[in-house]
Parts: structure tokens; C-alpha cells; sequence
């Protein structure tokens, strides 16, 4: 049993959870997920089984999500999970004020992380340092965001406003929610995430525990091969000699880089997905280097 799932997340579990629940469900211990969602998100989780956990850092890092920002309202955690700081009404704010201050959450932006998060500081996780009471001033990192879009708009004392968002590895929703706040000096907060999408897995092709359950009794269960979920990279067949040798760790000529970028997939001829390779050049000519062997040939 080996290749990925597209696991649709419920509310109120952590991304380990799932992990734990999906080696009792699929009766393995090689189980890893590619991209923590907090306890209270739902959506995408991929999950790899097997040899292709050793994938994982090999997966389209771009996520996607739909959010809910409620303003007015300030958290410690910067969601509706944590105590609330302040909460003052705002029934003045308007869906085009909101989306005024948007533009400036797109590109490349300096983004704090919530002082409830996994990130490690000190050697410790941000929010064990928290739950101690310490403070800890967080340091900024650069984040890119590719799109964001006002989906609606709730009116009312407390208004909410839902935005679809796209964006790159490391982006903090909690903090793009806690910052359109405090733009706005009206205080924001994250009360609802679903992520979309992950490593190139759509939420509308998730399965649920419940799915997989029906699935594993029926006997229809059946991984996603890794050709799909790795599908960005360049793939280059070899020859069942160089094939052979490749797996064992020997570097293989190139006869031509082309618009090839690496890693790239290698494929023996018969189409097994042997492992990815990074390519280097050697003497002016280029050479694939295994990175990492996933099917050994005999």
C-alpha cells in the first residue's frame, strides 16, 4: 500500500489525528500528512502511505482556501478558538471599505505569524510558549499571495466577509484575517477555513473517514499513484540497464537538458516510477544524480 490520499479534514481534529486514524483505518504505520491544518480548519489534507511519505517534500507547495473573517473582533489565537481580546461593533463597515484594503494582502508581504502556531522559535513551538505565558516577539517572513477574491458579505454588528485565497507555502490565513483588522482599526479574527486545495489535490475529489471506511470494506479503496500527485515535474524514461544502474545510486549522462527543470520523476521503460533525480552538470555535460530511490530495479 503505497501512493496518497486526498483526505477531506473535519473540524476538530489535528492534522495527527488524522494520521493516527488513517494507519488504524489502512492497518500501516508508514503514514504522513504534507501540510498542517489547524484543529479547527476543515479540507484538504493529502496524506502519503507507505514508501511515498519519502514524497512528500516533492509536492506543488500552493494552497488555496475559503475563509471567513469576522471584523470587530480581536483573539489571542486570531481565530474564534482563542479568548476573545476585544470585541467592539462595527455595523458602519461596508463590503467596498473592506475590499479597498484587499490589494495590499497580494504578492509578496512581510507576514507575523499568530503567537499560536507551530513554528519554532528558540527550539520550542510557538504556542507551547504561549500556553506558558511567555512572550515571544515572533519574527516576520516574506509570504506570497497569488489571488484573493471577496466571495460575500454578512452585515451586522460584527460583519463577516467570506474570500476565496490562494497562496504560497508558509501563508498564515489567521494572521491575513488578524492584519485586515487592524488595516481596517476595526479588529479581525479567522472564524471559518476550508482549504480548497493542496499540493495540487482539489477538495472536490476529498474523501472523507467515512468514504474511506465504505471504501476498505468493500475492497474499492485505492491510493492516488504518484505520477498524479507529482505530476508538475518533468518525467524522464531510462533504459532498463540505465534504469538498473540509476537505482544503484550511479550517476547517468544526459543527452540533453532541453526546457527540463529538476527534480524531475525518472520512469523505467516498462513505465514504473523508479524515484526522483536531480541533474548536475559534469564536465560540461549533464548527468542525472539520484536524490532518492523509490522502486529499486533488480
Amino acid at each position: 500500500m503505497e501512493g496518497f490520499l486526498n483526505l477531506n479534514k473535519p473540524p476538530g481534529m489535528t492534522s495527527h489525528d488524522c494520521v493516527s486514524r488513517i494507519r488504524r483505518l489502512l492497518r500501516t504505520k508508514r503514514v504522513g500528512h504534507g501540510g498542517t491544518l489547524d484543529p479547527a480548519a476543515t479540507g484538504v489534507l493529502p496524506i502519503a502511505v507507505g514508501k511515498a511519505t519519502r514524497l512528500l517534500q516533492y509536492l506543488r507547495q500552493d494552497k488555496a482556501y475559503q475563509a471567513t473573517v469576522r471584523l470587530g473582533v480581536t483573539t489571542t489565537t486570531d481565530d474564534l478558538e482563542g479568548e476573545t481580546v476585544a470585541a467592539t461593533p462595527v455595523p458602519q463597515l461596508t463590503r467596498e471599505q473592506v475590499a479597498a484594503q484587499l490589494p495590499q494582502f497580494l504578492g509578496k508581504i512581510s507576514q507575523i505569524p499568530p503567537a499560536y502556531s507551530a513554528i519554532q522559535v528558540q527550539g520550542k513551538r510557538l504556542y507551547d510558549l504561549a500556553r506558558a505565558g511567555e512572550t515571544i516577539e515572533v519574527p516576520s517572513r516574506v509570504v506570497e499571495v497569488h489571488n484573493i477574491q471577496v466571495l460575500a458579505w454578512r452585515e451586522g454588528d460584527f460583519p463577516e466577509i467570506d474570500l476565496a485565497i490562494a497562496c504560497g507555502p508558509g501563508t498564515y490565513i489567521r494572521a491575513i484575517a488578524r492584519d485586515l483588522g487592524a488595516v481596517l482599526e476595526t479588529g479581525g479574527t479567522l472564524a471559518h477555513l476550508t482549504r480548497t486545495e493542496s499540493c495540487g489535490l482539489p477538495l472536490k475529489e476529498s474523501l472523507t473517514f467515512e468514504d474511506i471506511e465504505t471504501q476498505t470494506s468493500q475492497g474499492t479503496f485505492q491510493l492516488i499513484p504518484p505520477d498524479q500527485v507529482l505530476a508538475h515535474l518533468s518525467q524522464i524514461p531510462l533504459n532498463s540497464n540505465d534504469g538498473r544502474r540509476w537505482c544503484q545510486g550511479q550517476r547517468i549522462p544526459l543527452s540533453e537538458l532541453g526546457e527540463i527543470v529538476p527534480p524531475v520523476q525518472i520512469y523505467g521503460e516498462d513505465g514504473t516510477f523508479l524515484g526522483i533525480s536531480e541533474i548536475e552538470s559534469s564536465d560540461g555535460d549533464w548527468v542525472l544524480v539520484p536524490k532518492m530511490v523509490f522502486e529499486p530495479v533488480s
